[in-house]
């Protein structure tokens, strides 16, 4: 079998050919299928091998300690020996993965071969095709979680005993310092105790991920975001408890947690960093300095880790075992997310490289997993994260709700913002065969206003008036985006066509609601608002360049520009971010121009996340990269866009002038008055409408409209994992 060794003395890592391990009693032959790379412990040990000697003499002062101990008793040749024999052998590498049981030993009775289960310890959880675990050191992964995440239990364990030594209550205030993954994990356990984190690091991107996952604020040592957070948290009197979880040789963590600490405080040190504690700061605070050893009771106990003795439940409720279970039930139940720490999946031959380009900086990860053989195929465990892009199902009695040709057609809005004012509206309120019903907004003045102003025949704010009469033919739902897919799956199971502004959904249990609903009722008269392909411009511009033989390449450049301060659109907690709210129009493109939807999106931003590059992988090999930039000049046109193919170029400026080259020639050029820019809003209401009025098919398919929304959601996982999304189409 393989395994991933490295030589303290040369610094060489190798993925060396060993034998198998024997499956001895009172444990378990485990075949892995993920492991774990501490991004923190194990590369500090690779780093220490590439040192000089002088250099890791320095790094392990306890070690040197022992050596010139050994001088004293040995002597100096023997001591030499000995030293030079250890340094110059292979030493294992990993302590934390997930694996399935292949072979049972003697005394063990919870698992049988088969079982899948998370294993822990330096000596036992290596990264090896092969490892035997004893019984203390295993745990069974409960039924449902995957196999990439129960490899996160190890480290999981460890950032539990930690938060156990800090003794947390609910409503009190924590500061964790060091946002690596282990200070990751912390911020969640935390905050699913009910206690509000401050998180520390000087990368704005952890800053950013941790607040993601429960802190509620995040900052650099050196800002005063950090002290002003825990100041108006704690009404100035300093925080209950401060996690150690970084690393280092800077004396600016401990310093730190004696400066946010209040009186009679707990510092719990979790990581290995510097901990010369300032006297005088300790002492009259009289902080409670504790810590942590590793996965929790029975670390470093042979007879408990190697002969499975267990400690009584009565006397030590949370051992090393009954640590990794709680961790493995915490992913399970969903109050621990570990997906968004993945960075990087590396299959397991792959290793050394891996290693490699962690070291160079070439890799910057949270959290880096190998992916052995056996599982390198799974769709689930594709290498990459994965969004699921759901099945339009038409069977069980589903299909289109057949109409009659109508004299006119009876609408609702639901909202009455800007965009439905100056975008929408005044499109339809001119339009022959359209009758504007009834407007419905949370505030009684905006829907008197729009009454007043559009001429629709009632006002209200009651959503459920709405929904139930008969007489309304379409809803429009045009609110903020995290109302989306609730009021359209209440739109379509009362049996309504629904046109919804875009986003149709911010995450992908709201679009499977909005597609349960379809089913449910058998209504799937539903358009979401993207409006480009419409573009008379654009349409004619598609029609010159003609049809294609080989796959394409797109650029769509969006100039975004800045929001103005206050804008909703800045409320990512609620509504999303800004691409998720309006990236829908550009991937939507993109795929309309390339008759396709994308099987894979790549996401990459820049700091603060300003500005995004996006790139779609389609089925034949074309590929459509997005820049959605927001630091742009202003004079400079919104939106351009470039198609190339098989010898064509495809030119669209801001929806004001196209060309198409062909050769050495434009083959076809036209140009519009910036006053008559037309991004084709009311093409796609005209075709909206007539849709409804004939009960003809929808102006796009809904297995369309839901492949972009599944794209949209990838592009925010992609930027949280740093790698490719798969789009994993449901069957």
């Amino acid at each position: 079998m393989k395994q991933v060794v490295q030589n303290y003395k040369s610094g060489e890592l190798a993925l060396l050919d060993v034998p198998v391990p024997g499956c001895k009693p009172d444990g378990v032959l485990v075949r892995s299928a993920y492991s774990l790379i501490s991004t923190g412990t194990e590369l500090m040990k690779v780093s220490e091998a590439g040192m000089s000697m002088l250099g890791k003499a320095r790094s392990r002062p306890d070690q040197v300690a022992k050596v010139v101990q050994s001088v004293a008793t040995n002597g100096v040749p023997a001591t030499y020996r000995k030293v030079m024999g250890k340094l110059d052998s292979y030493t294992p590498l990993g302590y934390s993965l997930c694996g399935v049981v292949e072979q049972v030993g003697t005394g063990i009775d919870d698992v049988k071969v088969g079982d899948l289960v998370a294993c822990a310890g330096n000596e036992h959880a290596l990264h090896a095709e092969l490892n035997w675990v004893p019984k203390n050191l295993y745990a069974r992964v409960p039924d449902g979680l995957a196999p990439r995440h129960a490899a996160f239990g190890t480290v999981g364990s460890i950032a539990m005993q930690g938060v156990r030594q800090g003794e947390p209550q609910l409503g009190d205030v924590a500061l964790v310092i060091g946002l690596g993954l282990i200070g990751q994990l912390v911020v969640q356990l935390l905050a699913a105790s009910g206690v509000r984190v401050i998180g520390v690091d000087p990368d704005p991107v952890r800053c950013e991920l941790a607040e993601r996952l429960g802190a509620a604020a995040c900052g650099d040592p050196a800002s005063a975001t950090v002290e002003n957070s825990v100041a108006e948290l704690t009404g100035g009197h300093g925080v209950d408890q401060v996690y150690l979880a970084a690393g280092g040789g800077s004396n600016q963590p401990v310093e730190l947690a004696a400066r946010m600490s209040r009186d009679r405080g707990r510092v719990v040190d979790i990581g290995k960093c510097r901990l010369d504690l300032p006297w005088n700061a300790y002492y009259e605070k009289e902080l409670d300095v504790r810590f942590s050893r590793s996965y929790g009771p029975g670390r470093y106990d042979p007879e408990y880790e190697l002969e499975g003795r267990d400690y009584p439940i009565g006397y030590v409720r949370w051992t090393e075992r009954r640590n990794l279970a709680c961790f493995l039930d915490l992913l399970a139940r969903g109050r621990v997310d570990v997906e968004p720490l993945v960075s990087h999946i590396a299959d397991f031959d792959d290793a050394v490289e891996t290693y490699q380009r962690l070291k160079d900086g070439d890799l910057k990860a949270v959290a880096v997993l190998f992916r052995y053989p056996e599982h390198a195929g799974e769709a689930e465990e594709a290498g990459a994260p994965a969004v699921a892009v759901p099945a339009v199902r038409r069977s069980g009695g589903m299909s289109t709700p057949a109409r009659s040709a109508k004299a006119s057609v009876r609408l609702a809005f639901v909202g009455a913002g800007n965009y439905a004012t100056s975008m929408l509206l005044p499109h339809l309120a001119q339009r022959d065969g359209v009758e504007l019903s009834t407007v419905v907004t949370t505030t009684a003045l905006s829907a008197a206003n729009a009454k007043r102003k559009f001429g629709f025949a009632e006002a209200t704010t009651d959503l459920d008036a709405v929904l139930g009469d008969k007489s309304i033919d379409a809803v429009f739902v045009v609110t903020r985006h995290s109302s989306h897919a609730e009021l359209t799956r209440q739109a379509l199971l009362a049996g309504k066509a629904v046109f919804v502004e875009k986003p149709l959904a911010l995450t992908e249990d709201e679009l499977a609601g909005v597609l349960a609903a379809a089913e449910e009722s058998g209504n799937d008269r539903l358009q979401v608002g993207f409006n480009r392909r419409f573009a008379p411009l654009l349409q004619e511009a598609r029609k010159r360049f003609g049809a294609r033989t080989g796959p394409a390449s797109l650029r769509y450049l969006v100039n975004a520009g800045r929001l103005q301060h206050g804008s909703w659109y800045l409320q990512q907690g609620t509504e999303g971010s800004r691409f998720a709210g309006e990236g829908g129009h550009f991937i939507d493109t993109a795929s309309w121009l390339l008759e396709a939807d994308p099987v894979s999106v790549y996401a990459v931003a820049t700091s603060g996340n300003e500005d995004l590059q996006v790139v779609l992988r389609y089925p034949d090999g074309s590929t459509a990269t997005i820049s959605y930039v927001t630091t742009g000049a202003a004079g400079f046109p919104k939106e351009t866009l470039d198609l190339v193919a098989d010898g064509r170029v495809l030119r669209l400026d801001d929806f004001v002038r196209a060309a198409v080259y062909d050769g050495r020639r434009k083959r076809w050029v036209s140009s519009r008055l910036p006053r008559a820019r037309d991004k084709g809003q009311s093409a796609e209401l005209a075709a909206f409408i007539k849709a409804v009025r004939t009960g003809g098919p929808m102006p796009v398919p809904l297995e369309s409209l839901v492949a972009t929304t599944a794209a949209g959601l990838a592009v925010q996982a992609g930027l949280v994992s740093g790698a490719p999304v798969t789009l994993a189409r449901a069957r």
